[in-house]
């Protein structure tokens, strides 16, 4: 039997135990403190197995490559983007795109006081 199979078992049965111990005697504290230890361990067995199905997971996604989107795939266009220009092309504004005209943008200042106030 495999280890993660009998931990599990092992750790069902005494949850069940506790639990049917502490359903006849609620207010008993060791009894409740029994149960809840079994739901931990229970707990870390389920966690083990999870761990276990992600590692198988991911051993059965490095046997299967995986595809390249065909905006990455450098056999369809040599690198480049949909309008002929590389991929990261128009990312970054250049200097005199900022605003039309080609001028800088001009910070505004803080909002002004009211003579009122």
């Amino acid at each position: 039997m495999d280890e993660i199979e009998k931990r599990l078992r092992d750790a069902a049965d005494r949850c069940i135990e506790s639990y049917e111990v502490w359903s006849k005697k609620q207010k008993d504290a060791a009894a409740r403190e029994t149960l809840q230890e079994a739901i931990h361990e229970l707990r870390k067995v389920s966690s083990r197995l999870e761990i276990e199905l992600a590692a198988s997971e991911r051993q059965e996604m490095t046997q299967k490559p995986i595809p390249i989107p065909p905006h990455r795939d450098s056999r369809g266009r040599g690198g480049r983007g949909p309008a002929g220009g590389a991929d990261a092309e128009g990312n970054t504004a250049g200097p005199d795109e900022g605003t039309p005209g080609g001028l800088p943008r001009k910070r505004r200042g803080p909002p002004r006081k009211s003579a009122e106030g």
